[in-house]
């Protein structure tokens, strides 16, 4: 029997370049619904898009909205990994951060990055 298939998406781009901070979100719900497992790890500006409420406010020409592809990444089973410098140099608190966000440290991403197939940087 093959092995699953693993991508680790690595984000870095926030809010202010939407068509960067959506990119890998369409790249890792289309990993998803081809029974590719997917890791999305959130660092530097780009944790600012797990703050509740802000994917609402990002919308990049051509590309489905990020709430949109958000839902989509979560309900596919995506897991949302998100930086804990990163976050306590913004001043976020996990509790501000979207249903399903686990706020990591370097190990964690560390781990998803050597177990998986492949890993790409946004």
């Amino acid at each position: 029997m093959a092995e699953t298939e693993k991508l680790v998406f690595m984000v870095t781009h926030g809010p202010d370049h939407p068509e960067h901070a959506t990119i890998p979100f369409v790249m890792a719900a289309a990993a998803l619904a081809s029974d590719v497992q997917v890791a999305m790890g959130f660092q530097a500006d780009a944790v600012l898009l797990m703050k509740t409420g802000v994917a609402d406010t990002v919308n990049a020409p051509g590309f489905p909205p990020l709430a949109k592809l958000l839902d989509d990444v979560r309900e596919l089973g995506g897991l949302l990994l998100v930086c804990n410098p990163c976050i306590k140099s913004r001043d976020i608190a996990p509790d501000d951060l979207v249903d399903g966000a686990e706020v990591v440290a370097a190990g964690r991403f560390i781990a998803e990055i050597t177990s998986s197939t492949n890993s790409l940087v946004y």
